[in-house]
């Protein structure tokens, strides 16, 4: 019914077959055919084999699943840290977009500021302006009275 199997190199199972041990099985199963325990042994024999072939499929299977668990756990520690950079870098981007913000508001103050000069130029401008004009005109009446006094005197 069942062959001996064992595992090659790609972890496949592959038959091996043991011609001595059935031709033995066959020459003994002859003399005790009579009673009927050469047929019995027989299929105990293949019951055992069948039995250590299960057990080497369940073997590979256990080997199979822990080399999954391995892969998951990997690939499970590998996402995580994934996902802790990406957080570092959201973080990252949200620390640059305030400071973006406040230098915004910044520069805006700092425009306010420069428009509040600008202003006070242009008013002290005007003021220095109207002295100026001031000044002028004062000057013109002392140049004038200047040369009434010395007409008077020539």
């Amino acid at each position: 019914m069942f062959d001996k199997f064992k595992e090659e190199k790609g972890g496949e199972m592959v038959e091996e077959r043991n011609y001595q041990n059935t031709n033995e099985v066959k020459s003994s199963q002859n003399v005790e055919s009579v009673i009927g325990i050469g047929e019995l042994i027989g299929k105990r024999a293949k019951l055992e084999e069948a039995i250590d072939y299960v057990g080497l499929m369940i073997k590979n299977l256990k080997e199979k699943r822990t080399m999954l668990e391995k892969d998951i756990e990997e690939e499970s520690v590998d996402i995580k840290n994934l996902k802790e950079k990406l957080q570092k870098v959201s973080e990252y981007i949200n620390e640059e977009s305030r400071g973006i913000q406040e230098l915004s508001e910044k520069r805006l103050k700092v425009e306010n500021e420069a428009d509040e000069v600008a202003i006070i130029i242009n008013n002290l401008r005007d003021k220095l302006l109207g002295i100026d004009a001031i000044v002028g005109e004062e000057k013109n009446r002392v140049k004038q009275i200047k040369e009434k006094t010395d007409s008077l005197e020539n």
